[in-house]
């Protein structure tokens, strides 16, 4: 019937509220802390410590903090990328980043993204990326906020470098529901464990 939505669509929808209303109500302080922890463990991999070019993206919300992480890329000299929301491309543009404070400014969703004017970055020197996302799972799939964006952003990349998530442990589920084109992720990592993709 025309105009009927999917029940992997509607599963996906429900799953999105319900995780990221636990999300929400987590106290401040506690994803503070919790953000922390992630950040060491995600600065301790194999996969970064060895990265030249890494992509990132700005929290928000009550997304894992990446602050901090982004802030040691950029001290320890690493190339870092962040993406830029095209419209009506329904793209991310990945622009080189070096002075967050003076090459961000507010995009879509009131997201921090780099202004149009910062360098285009080289897709084929990304070697990490950390991808944002709402649930996954201990086998690393991923449950992203609907707009497909990572998921395109993905295919992209004709060699394809580590995809690494950072999330809070109340955002791990037994399972979530897949679609043919959802790509799992190498590592999502949590304030109380790294789970690698095996």
């Amino acid at each position: 019937m025309a105009g009927k939505i999917a029940p992997e669509a509607v599963r996906k929808t429900a799953l999105r509220k319900e995780v990221i209303a636990a999300r929400d109500a987590l106290p401040t302080n506690k994803r503070a802390a919790f953000s922390a922890h992630i950040t060491a463990k995600l600065l301790t991999l194999d996969e970064y410590r060895n990265a030249r070019c890494v992509l990132a993206y700005m929290s928000f919300g009550s997304e894992f903090d990446t602050s901090a992480f982004i802030e040691h890329a950029l001290t320890n000299r690493k190339a870092l990328c962040l993406p830029r929301v095209n419209r009506e491309a329904r793209a991310l543009e990945l622009h080189l980043v070096t002075n967050p404070d003076i090459d961000l400014q507010a995009g879509m969703w009131g997201i921090r993204e780099p202004r149009a004017e910062c360098p285009i970055a080289d897709m084929t020197r990304i070697d990490f990326v950390l991808v944002p996302g709402v649930a996954f799972t201990a086998r690393c799939e991923r449950l992203g906020y609907g707009g497909g964006f990572y998921d395109r952003l993905i295919t992209r990349f004709a060699s394809r470098p580590p995809l690494i998530a950072a999330a809070f442990a109340m955002q791990l589920c037994a399972a979530i529901p897949l679609d043919a084109h959802d790509v799992p992720l190498d590592a999502v990592v949590t304030e109380e464990s790294v789970y690698c993709c095996s």
